[in-house]
């Protein structure tokens, strides 16, 4: 019997709460979609998306999805990155950090993108977020997720969490540590995870967490904030993780998490460790998510100097000229070449102690030089594409935005000739160019709509 170890832990832990705690309501896993406040405010989005949705407790700009045959993936405004499909408790660790605009921010198992892009909302295009990502493939997703939400100031990494460590100890005010876990809580939206389960693979993913949590302590700055989260039940990922890493880093402190959701942590899942499990938090099925473990932590210590910062070098000559025609408020943005590719970096730059780990993108792929011309890609467009001199300006109800998101030319009535944003309703969806009364379509094949917009 593939759960007998977790029905058995839980049922001894919980007692006559199990069944209560571990049955959601309605008895179906729970459904939610996040608002990209990069793009626009929930109330807005709540007005004009005509999803199905209810207040989330989780989160502010949250929702919970109220119908189960909705189809959030198929909605224009998902192509659109105005909203990420995010399981409703997953929503609850990113704002306990408090990111604000100018932070240093290091979101350290990011992958597949949910969490790094409420952060990034939080950051508003201002100071660095890090997103990073230990799997390659996972990491080419992050990569995509972020390029959808017009995320402009993401060091994306491919990198262990030791190596981070030790390129940039204390350099992050804040770092979010959303485990990888033996996914307890996803039992009911993956059954493959049930499958997999076993007290064998508990053990792994605690080991392994506390391996990250002990790289994430070294890269936080002293009086910053460490947020740790997970997607499971497990004593050993979640009350005992803490109490253990308090145990080893006496330099942290358990701060409240505070909210008026979920429970507080459980005494007797600490494996004999001391620590404050009110200030814990759990949420279960029962009250309205999957299942998360929370704990915030803060570092002794106040802000040191910031280290140095890398200098901006081989500029790409042919930008200034192309954003002056059709981005003019990013004429004057540093602009680097690396190949025949062309990016524009976060404005706040590591330091050179960063260069030797591996990135997959640095801020936004703005273009490639073919031939001697520039020629923009499709980042820029979801990057800045609200800020491009020629626009396409569909709504929801246009049947030309099904046209544009499957790849075929659309007929422009707003663009005049030349390089043009796509956008719905204000939102970017992506590019195109006006030639000979047609919009020709650069919407990425990889990405183009299969089938229609029944959202």
């Amino acid at each position: 019997m593939p759960l007998q170890y977790f029905l058995e832990r839980e049922q001894a832990l919980l007692g006559e709460r199990f069944a209560a705690l571990h049955t959601p309501p309605g008895g179906q896993a729970a459904r939610g979609v996040t608002v990209n406040t990069l793009r626009c405010t929930p109330e807005r989005f709540a007005a004009e998306s005509r999803l199905p949705l209810a207040p989330s407790p989780f989160c502010g700009e949250a929702f919970l999805l109220a119908e189960d045959a909705c189809r959030p993936g198929r909605h224009p405004y998902h192509h659109a990155g105005v909203f990420y499909s995010q399981e409703p408790s997953a929503a609850a660790p990113a704002p306990r950090l408090g990111v604000l605009p100018g932070m240093r921010v290091l979101d350290l198992c990011a992958a597949p993108g949910g969490k790094s892009s409420q952060l990034a909302a939080f950051l508003a295009g201002e100071g660095l977020l890090v997103s990073n990502e230990f799997a390659a493939a996972r990491a080419r997703i992050l990569e995509s997720n972020l390029e959808r939400m017009g995320v402009v100031n993401a060091l994306i990494l491919n990198e262990s969490p030791e190596r981070i460590a030790q390129a940039l100890p204390g350099y992050f005010d804040r770092v979010l540590v959303d485990a990888p876990c033996s996914g307890e809580g996803m039992f009911r939206k993956e059954p493959q995870a049930a499958v997999q389960h076993s007290e064998a693979l508990v053990r792994r993913c605690a080991a392994l967490g506390a391996e990250i949590l002990d790289a994430a302590a070294e890269t936080l700055a002293p009086g910053g904030l460490l947020v740790y989260s997970t997607c499971t039940f497990a004593p050993e990922e979640d009350e005992g993780q803490a109490a253990s890493f308090l145990a080893r880093h006496p330099e942290f402190t358990l701060l409240d998490w505070g909210g008026e959701y979920g429970s507080p942590g459980e005494p007797n899942r600490c494996g004999g460790l001391p620590i404050e499990t009110d200030k814990l938090r759990r949420i279960w099925p029962a009250q309205g998510g999957e299942g998360h473990f929370m704990a915030c932590f803060r570092k002794a210590g106040a802000l040191l100097p910031r280290p140095e910062s890398l200098p901006v070098s081989a500029s790409c000559p042919a930008w200034p000229q192309f954003a002056a025609e059709f981005f003019p408020a990013l004429r004057d943005r540093p602009a680097l070449m690396q190949g025949d590719r062309v990016f524009l970096p976060p404005l706040c730059r590591l330091p050179r102690a960063a260069q030797g780990l591996r990135t997959v993108r640095a801020g936004v792929f703005a273009g490639t030089m073919k031939k001697g011309r520039f020629e923009p890609a499709h980042h820029l467009f979801t990057a800045f594409g609200a800020q491009c001199a020629n626009v396409e300006r569909l709504t929801l109800g246009d049947p030309r935005v099904e046209q544009y998101l499957q790849g075929q030319t659309i007929r422009p009535e707003t663009a005049v000739e030349g390089w043009c944003a796509v956008l719905i309703d204000g939102f970017p969806l992506g590019g195109g160019k006006v030639s000979g009364g047609v919009l020709k379509n650069h919407y990425p094949k990889g990405l183009r709509l299969l089938g229609n917009l029944a959202f």
